[in-house]
């Protein structure tokens, strides 16, 4: 799915749900991570995370479009847009729209695990980030620690 496909799909589904159309722009963000979208007050478009559809589907892009669209009338109209408002839980359930949306799952970036040494005592210590062994010393010995290897 492409920006084309999205916005008359965004459009689509604002004439469907809420009888009203969708005059702005609505589009993939590459860079959103931790969001399914985002509704833009100052310009009133909708990004949409394409991660989100890529891992769960059309079912999950269309609950995300249809909560940017819950913002973007409710704004448009003046009444109460904010998750907290209550102008906006009644128009999500109306409409369908799910509150929040599925967590991503993570590429898992912390297997990667470092391996230090004592060179005194040989006692191994086990790390999730890299550090600089030359700054440290044993907690056991008092020795030099040095790198021996990581499993990534």
């Amino acid at each position: 799915m492409n920006d084309d496909q999205l916005q008359k799909l965004v459009e689509q589904i604002s004439l469907s749900f809420f009888g009203k159309k969708f005059v702005h722009k609505a589009y993939f963000n590459h860079r959103l991570r931790t969001t399914g979208g985002r509704y833009l007050l100052n310009s009133h478009d909708i990004e949409v995370n394409k991660k989100y559809y890529e891992q769960y589907g059309m079912d999950e892009l269309i609950g995300i479009i249809k909560h940017e669209l819950c913002h973007y009338h409710l704004h448009i109209e003046g009444k109460g847009f904010r998750h907290r408002d209550s102008d906006f839980k009644m128009l999500l359930k109306k409409v369908g729209a799910p509150r929040f949306c599925t967590p991503l799952r993570e590429k898992n970036k912390n297997n990667i695990i470092y391996i230090y040494k004592c060179l005194s005592c040989m006692s191994t210590f086990i790390r999730r980030r890299k550090m600089n062994p030359e700054r440290y010393l044993c907690g056991k010995c008092g020795g030099k620690i040095q790198f021996y290897k990581n499993n990534g």
